[in-house]
Order: C-alpha cells, then structure tokens, then sequence
C-alpha cells in the first residue's frame, strides 16, 4: 500500500482541475471528474513524436542490451579462460561508480564523436554494457546442467551454436525479468535525455514531461495526466510477460 498510494495518488491528480489538487484537507477522489485532462495534455505537448522517440530507442536498447548481456553471462559461467573470475569481479566492481562519476567523460565523448543531440548517445552507450544484466543471466545460466552444452559438442555444436539453441532457448524466464527491468530503465531514462539532448523533436517522454513545469507555474493535472499515459507501455509489457518475469526472478539464484 505504501508502494501503490503514490501512483493512486497521481491518477487521482490527473482527473482533478488544478485547484483541487492542493486543496487542504485533500480528498483522494476527485468532485467532479476532470476527464478532459488528458486529451489536454496531449495536445499541450507533442506527445505521439516523444513516445514514438521513447518506444525505437526502448526496443533497440532492450533487444541489443539483451543480446550482449547474454552473450557476456554465458562466457562467464560456461567458458573458462584465463582470468575469468577476476575479470567477472572486476566487471561487477562497474556497478559500484556513481553515473555521476561517468557523465561529464561520456558526454566529452559524445561531443567527439558528434552524436550530441543524438539519439545514439542514447542507444549505443545504453545497449552495449549492463553489469547487473550479465550478473542475473550469468547467475541462471550457471544452473543449467554441463551435460546439455557437452551434449550438443558431442554433436559436432561450436560455442556459438550451444549459445543459441541450447542456452537461449533455456533463459527464456530471465530474458524476460531482465527485459523487463532494461524496458523500464531505458523508458524512464530522465537523466541523460536532458543532457544531451537539446532538440525538441528529439525529446523522450520524460523529459517532455518535464516542460508542463514553467519558470513561475506547474499545471499539476497535466503533468499527472501525462505522467499516467506515459506508464501505460510499461504495465502492458509487464502483464505480457507476468508469468516469465517471476518465473525468472524464482530461479535465477537456484542451483541445479
């Protein structure tokens, strides 16, 4: 309930007139509805260019972000090389230095390689390189048994090919949960977007968000109105792919 009042309470929001909003004491149910919030906001803003911008960079980051994550995660816990632990520690240690740390070198980067006010300082940085990612596959891919990889090399398979009909195939469950975490990282994404970005047809949903908020005035009700349609994708893909999200949280620890 703690979770879930903060989001009721930005619906409740969306449907009141902007008087309503901070009326002391508050009443969670709007009197009367404010339908008329939502065709507002999008008309207020150009939001079928920013969702459309919001959706190809998502779909592009999860798709590839998958591929290398998974790729990475089956090197670790099934190739065995020289180093590999250290350097498994040493990618995991990533994790630990603040983006804050990394902003002001990448975005020094971006300016030379001219992507700036780009959608690729959104999409190559962010679908190249997830530690948490290969750790959760890495982590599933280690309970599945060797007896199924040597199999597949008994019958003439490479790594490349055990890799994609033998392992993709079996981490369908924590594809899905880590798709779904990279949907909603990349989707919420507010950070980088406003800094490197600086186009208005460029915008992202969130940092479009952001312009219902003026130098003097916020008009609240749109805000929340838009803020509510902009996390519709995200529930959709979730109750989509419900049952494989924990399905994949459930095992990826288990050894077996």
């Amino acid at each position: 309930m703690i979770m879930i009042f903060p989001f009721l309470w930005s619906i409740s929001s969306s449907l009141k007139d902007i008087s309503q909003i901070f009326i002391v004491p508050p009443e969670f149910i709007p009197k009367p509805f404010v339908w008329s919030n939502y065709p507002a906001s999008l008309q207020a803003m150009p939001f079928g260019l920013a969702y459309w911008n919001s959706f190809y960079i998502t779909v592009l980051v999860v798709g590839v972000q998958l591929f290398t994550a998974s790729m990475a995660a089956y090197a670790f816990a099934k190739i065995r090389f020289r180093g590999s632990n250290f350097l498994f520690i040493f990618f995991l240690a990533t994790m630990m230095i603040p983006k804050q740390v990394t902003m002001i070198p990448t975005f020094m980067i971006m300016d030379w390689i001219g992507w700036l006010d780009t959608h690729l300082t959104l999409i190559v940085p962010g679908a190249l390189f997830n530690a948490f990612a290969v750790f959760l596959l890495r982590q599933f891919i280690m309970g599945i048994p060797n007896e199924l990889e040597e199999a597949a090399v008994m019958d003439g398979a490479g790594p490349l090919r055990v890799y994609w009909s033998v392992i993709l195939p079996l981490v369908k469950p924590a594809l899905a949960a880590v798709g779904i975490f990279i949907f909603m990282g990349s989707w919420n994404n507010f950070l980088e977007p406003l800094i490197y970005l600086s186009t208005p047809e460029l915008f992202t949903v969130p940092l479009l968000l952001n312009y219902f908020k003026g130098l003097y005035v916020t008009d609240w009700a749109l805000m929340m109105a838009g803020s509510t349609i902009s996390i519709i994708p995200v529930l959709i893909i979730y109750i989509i792919a419900q049952k494989h999200i924990i399905e994949g949280v459930a095992l990826t620890g288990i050894k077996g």
